[in-house]
């Protein structure tokens, strides 16, 4: 009786596992589905990269945006400087809209964030750049030493580009004086 019953537990397992009904794509149609995909995705490539092209051949544009900024931060003097020259280049392939830089102090362990607004009571930001486009800012310090005579003891000066949407672009950071680290 148990062998019986084992027998025909067996049976019907194997008849479950064998009983394969379902019907799928056949090997050649699948096949034929990728290559006419590609064709497809291949001559939309190729059609809007002959449309951006000018009357060179060489393409104006990638087809792909690319925000990529150089940031230069210098000094006019080694030691205690009055003024920071930021300048901004646009090497990405796209134009952007710069928001405020934000100006930090550091002294290692605080932290004091100012946003630059422009330059000789002249409001100019955001900022729309071209590509590339060179962006000059003067930053006199004083003005910021005299709203605040701790942030002569912050040994560092720091400037961060964003973008309108929030994304960070780049940054740059001088030593303004002496300090016994070296980096």
């Amino acid at each position: 009786m148990k062998r019986t019953f084992f027998s025909l537990i067996f049976l019907l397992v194997t008849k479950i596992i064998f009983a394969e009904n379902e019907i799928g794509p056949e090997g050649n149609k699948l096949g034929w589905f990728f290559v006419v995909t590609i064709v497809v995705v291949l001559s939309l490539i190729y059609f809007f990269s002959k449309k951006s092209k000018g009357k060179s051949g060489k393409s104006k544009r990638s087809p792909f945006k690319i925000k990529k900024v150089a940031v230069k931060l210098e000094k006019d003097a080694l030691y205690y400087p009055d003024n920071l020259e930021l300048t901004v280049i646009n090497k990405g392939s796209a134009d952007i809209d710069l928001d405020r830089p934000l100006l930090v102090f550091d002294n290692f362990w605080l932290k004091r964030k100012f946003r630059l607004k422009g330059m000789g009571n002249y409001n100019f930001y955001p900022l729309y750049l071209e590509r590339g486009k060179t962006h000059t800012l003067e930053i006199n310090i004083n003005r910021f030493y005299s709203h605040d005579k701790k942030l002569k003891r912050f040994p560092k000066a720091r400037v961060i580009i964003y973008d309108v949407k929030g994304k960070r672009l780049g940054s740059k950071s001088v030593f303004l004086r002496k300090t016994l680290f070296k980096f």
